[in-house]
């Protein structure tokens, strides 16, 4: 800031000289002082210099809208909507988001540091403020196959550049507790560095999680209980609350959330799909169900702004008040959160639901285009092989990423599994698909309740192999080709034919097209995965299937190396 911008701020604030821009006839809403305003806010350049009576030379009428600091969502993995930064910010900008915290492990998992530099080069384009984590974790625990591995050297090498927000969730957190070396110089790196740490504390509790705290992890978005809520502000982290597309906990937080420890809560979707924030919202959605479950609104507006201004040190943002940022989102109301305008750094960005501002083209290389690399796989290469009908099984918990391991009586002929149709347990499959070295892991799920055919995907947490769920081994092969064909998607496929794919071209698990075109896609293919293929209604049938590879979050998943018991941290066989 010059000299003469500050002069021209306390001009401004004092009456002096006509403001910038004014927004006229505002209830503006204090979620410190819990107490709602009727006054103007006014804005010299990008800052808000002034609440009370003001004129400028630029006045817009709020017409009585309830106007509070823009919204922030304290974790998301952009990568999960599909969508590349610059078209995410042209979705969620519209729902009154302006700022996020955002951890690109996704494409690092399959392009390391250059795929995190082409997520901050994309997200320059546009007005939404995005503050990049480093991934802590790529891959998420030593063993998997991942398509790039950032180490503590890499780590330590780029957790000081300029674009660099901090160090992004330690989901081994089992590489803290057993004091692996890469995993606390990582730590190390941002601790010296004055950085935030992320964390991803998945069934942590009493000693275990004093010992996460004690490495510096400061913040935990993978509560999923009251209890889990407690005991993390108990040790002085922040629990940032999520509600995302397969993982939606918010409502069963909020239980646990009272007067006293609201702030030490944030908002946050995690990974949510588009189709899912262009029909319900982004963290105007978060505000809206908080509301809805009987959260005090100053509480619930203060965990989408100050609150998580405060945990990430963001000075001047989250209040609407002199000398913070012009970013202010306009509510028809504190019930739906549908907002009608929203201002980034004093400029009009959305109005009425639509994107104001158009964003650049990304610029893409082959590195990221060209990430579908596996081993030709027949039917011969994924029979499951059983000792007998009984068998460890991966079951889906609806509106969750924990799954529960569980032993059932499955069709068994011949020493391999067999499906049944009277059974609901299909054949799981993950083909690494980087460096074409033909690993594949094998496994069972339950309560996906697919039938007659296949689906597979690229998009597959967090090293992104190629996932593939069926009920007949024909149709997961096939489903498995289409996703090479198309260098990474996601892909439905029924009795033998290809009902329909999503090219994913970006990294193998994100799309150049307009946001509207994927979302179109997407519902599409929704309602032939549920009415083809009869898949589970109760569950997003490709973020479901997308989080069945990750072995950091309970009980039990797949990946290339096999069946994972993530409370044991061991392999098992399918044999029970």
């Amino acid at each position: 800031m010059t000299i003469e911008k500050l002069s021209k701020m306390i001009e401004v604030s004092s009456g002096k000289v006509l403001a910038d821009l004014v927004i006229r006839n505002c209830k503006v809403v204090d979620p410190i002082s819990a107490t709602i305003t009727d006054a103007d806010i006014a804005i010299s350049d990008d800052y808000i210099v002034g609440v009370g009576s003001y004129n400028g030379k630029e006045v817009i009428d709020a017409k009585g809208s309830y106007a509070t600091s823009g919204l922030i969502d304290s974790h998301v993995h952009i990568e999960s909507s599909l969508c590349t930064p610059a078209n995410f910010a042209e979705v969620v900008i519209p729902f009154g988001t302006t700022l996020i915290v955002t951890d690109p492990h996704e494409i690092a998992n399959v392009c390391g540091i250059e795929g995190i530099k082409f997520m901050i080069n994309s997200a320059k384009k546009s007005p939404l403020k995005c503050k990049f984590m480093l991934s802590s974790c790529v891959p998420a625990v030593g063993f998997e196959d991942s398509g790039a591995i950032l180490d503590a050297d890499t780590i330590e090498e780029f957790i000081n550049d300029d674009d660099i927000f901090g160090l992004a969730e330690m989901m081994n957190a089992q590489g803290v507790l057993s004091l692996d070396r890469d995993v606390l110089k990582k730590l190390l790196a941002a601790i010296n560095s004055d950085k935030i740490i992320d964390g991803h504390g998945v069934m942590l509790g009493g000693k275990t999680l004093n010992a996460y705290r004690a490495a510096g992890v400061y913040t935990d978005h993978e509560c999923v209980s009251a209890k889990d809520l407690k005991a993390r502000i108990a040790n002085g982290m922040y629990v940032l609350l999520r509600q995302g597309s397969a993982a939606q906990n918010l409502a069963s937080l909020l239980q646990g959330v009272n007067q006293s420890n609201a702030r030490r809560c944030a908002m946050c979707t995690d990974d949510k799909h588009l189709d899912d924030i262009m029909k319900y919202g982004h963290i105007s959605h978060n505000l809206k169900i908080a509301v809805e479950h009987g959260l005090d609104v100053f509480n619930a507006i203060a965990m989408a702004t100050i609150n998580a201004a405060e945990c990430y040190g963001l000075k001047n943002i989250g209040l609407i008040a002199s000398g913070y940022k012009a970013d202010i989102v306009l509510f028809d109301d504190l019930k739906d959160f549908k907002t009608n305008k929203v201002f980034i750094d004093g400029k009009l960005v959305s109005e009425n639901g639509h994107a104001l501002f158009k964003t650049e083209k990304d610029d893409y290389n082959d590195n990221i285009f060209n990430t579908v690399n596996i081993a030709p796989i027949t039917v011969n290469d994924i029979q499951i092989k059983l000792k007998t009908d009984e068998a460890n099984v991966i079951r889906i918990v609806n509106k969750d990423l924990i799954t529960e391991k569980s032993v059932r009586i499955v069709g068994f002929e011949n020493g391999y599994f067999k499906y049944r149709k009277s059974v609901d347990i299909l054949k799981l499959v993950v083909a690494e698909r980087h460096k074409r070295t033909g690993k594949i892991g094998l496994g069972l799920i339950e309560n996906y309740k697919l039938k007659n055919g296949a689906i597979a995907t690229s998009v597959s947490h967090d090293s992104h192999n190629i996932i593939a769920v069926g009920d007949n081994d024909e149709d997961i092969i096939l489903a498995i080709k289409q996703i090479e064909k198309c260098s990474g998607g996601i892909t439905i496929v029924k009795k033998s034919k290809v009902l329909d794919t999503l090219e994913l071209k970006i990294a193998g698990i994100m799309s150049n097209e307009m946001p509207s075109d994927i979302v179109k896609k997407i519902y599409s293919m929704h309602e032939l995965a549920y009415n083809e293929l009869n898949v589970n209604r109760d569950i997003d049938p490709f973020m479901t299937l997308s989080f069945m590879a990750l072995p950091v979050i309970p009980e039990i998943k797949l990946t290339t190396n096999g069946l994972f018991d993530v409370k044991e941290f061991k392999f098992i066989d399918v044999s029970a």
